[in-house]
Parts: structure tokens; sequence; C-alpha cells
């Protein structure tokens, strides 16, 4: 297993997230990095960000994503097999589990915009919050100054009312007591594991460098109802218990601990 602390193992029970500081090494960042930089050259990227009616594409705001991202980067779909990701998830949720989806957001430098405030619980629904987690990894630094992810602690114990976002063209948003808010400042390569019911949201990027984060949900798959699987991917690998084929079942081919590879291939082009 990683060491992930009893603290933090804790800390995700009591207040819905726990943070692992460079989960990924200096050479694993820049393989990421790279991959985001291949991702916007090539224009896979697109605006989420409206006017405020939900539809118009905002011309003076950009908040870019990218969904789903194993089909589009091999370095992407072995990430989640890597073991000290899959480590990290076990302890938090239990064996066995499956990837939920994955999902890249960019806040080019000085016109970012900011996801709003909501639970991924208001989508999903699950029995127990608790049993999936987003790993939000932020891909260069992540600071308040370039809006770094925001949370509620503890509040997967609360349910807030969500809808439609009018500044997004798909999301929702719900009211939060923001004066518990707390910034979350991550150098690049670390990554924040918050629970399916924990409030969040990111803020506006005016500084003069790009801020990327990349979120893979994961979810105990004794809560992977059918009706959740549907959206956005055509495929959930098993990533651990009786049901895991390290990707060959779902992909074709074997994909678990092909991540060290995949890093030194991307790096070397």
């Amino acid at each position: 297993m990683a060491e992930l602390a009893v603290a933090q193992i804790g800390q995700f029970r009591e207040f819905g997230f726990t943070v692992v500081e460079n989960l990924f090494d200096a050479r694993e960042t820049a393989a990421l990095q790279a991959e985001v930089t291949r991702f916007h050259s090539q224009g896979l990227l697109r605006n989420v960000r409206t006017r405020g009616d939900g539809a118009t594409p905002s011309a003076s705001e950009t908040n870019l994503q990218l969904i789903p991202l194993y089909d589009k980067s091999d370095l992407l779909r072995a990430l989640p097999f890597e073991t000290k990701v899959t480590d990290v998830v076990t302890r938090l949720i239990g064996d066995s589990f499956i990837l939920h989806l994955d999902q890249l957001f960019l806040k080019p430098a000085r016109s970012g915009a900011g996801t709003s405030w909501h639970q991924d619980n208001a989508y999903f629904k699950i029995a127990d919050p608790l049993m999936g987690v987003a790993m939000w990894i932020a891909i260069h630094d992540a600071t308040i100054d370039n809006g770094t992810l925001h949370l509620i602690p503890g509040s997967h114990r609360e349910v807030f009312e969500h809808g439609r976002d009018p500044y997004s063209n798909h999301h929702i948003h719900c009211p939060v007591p923001e004066e518990r808010a707390q910034a979350v400042e991550l150098r690049a390569g670390g990554a924040v594991f918050f629970c399916y019911g924990m409030a969040h949201s990111t803020r506006d990027n005016r500084t003069d460098g790009d801020r990327a984060g990349i979120a893979f949900h994961f979810l105990n798959s004794d809560f992977a109802a059918a009706d959740l699987l549907k959206p956005d991917r055509t495929s959930h690998p098993y990533l651990t218990g009786p049901s895991a084929s390290g990707g060959e079942r779902e992909y074709g081919v074997t994909v678990s601990g092909t991540w060290r590879s995949e890093v030194d291939r991307v790096l070397a082009t």
C-alpha cells in the first residue's frame, strides 16, 4: 500500500478530503504537462464558459474542458492503474473499485474562469458519498492567485440544492457557506482526494501562466449502478478486485504496469 498516513484517512472520513503532496515526481509531472500542452495545441479542449445564458460561449472568459481522456492519451489511460494511485484509493473507498470518469480543466492565463460550487453527488446520487472519490491532480502549481481548488470541509454530510449554472453550457451549481471555504494550494504533481459529497469549486486565473487540473473519479463497485455508467465514456475498467483485468477486458490490451514506460515515451517525443 502507498504510505497514506492514518491521519490522512481520518481526515478523509471526518472532513471529506485529504491531500497527498508530490504524488507524482518531476518526470511524471513533466509528462502530464506535455500531454496537456498537446491537447491544447491540437484544439481538443472546448470552452464551457458562457455569457450567463447557459448557451452562448463567453468571448472574454475561458474554462477549457476535455472529457474523457483515456481515449486520447495512452499516458492518461495508464495513470489510474498505477499502483501508488490504486493503493491510496483502496485505503479511502475500499477494494474493488472502477474508474468512473476522467476529465481535464485548463484555465488560461489572464482569462481563465473558475468552475462554480457543486457537489459531484448531485450528479451521481450514490447512497454513501464517501464511496466515491475524485483525485484532483495539480498539473501546474495551483495557488490562490491562479484559482486553485476550494473546498467546504465537512460538506459531505450536507446536501445543497443545485440548479443549472448559467455560466456553463452543461454544469450545475449550488450556494454554499463560503465563509467555511478552504483553498488548497498545491505544487505541480500533488493531488487532492475528495469524496463525492464534497462541495468544491475553482476560482478565476488572472495570472500570466496557464493552470490545469486533471481529475479522475473512482467509485466503489458496490455503488456502480448501471445508470451511472452511461455518460462520457464507453468503458469503466475495474482497477482492483476480482473483476480487474489490468485493462485487458475493457481496452483489449494490458494497461496495468505501463505507466512508467508511457512517461518515458511522452518525454522522448
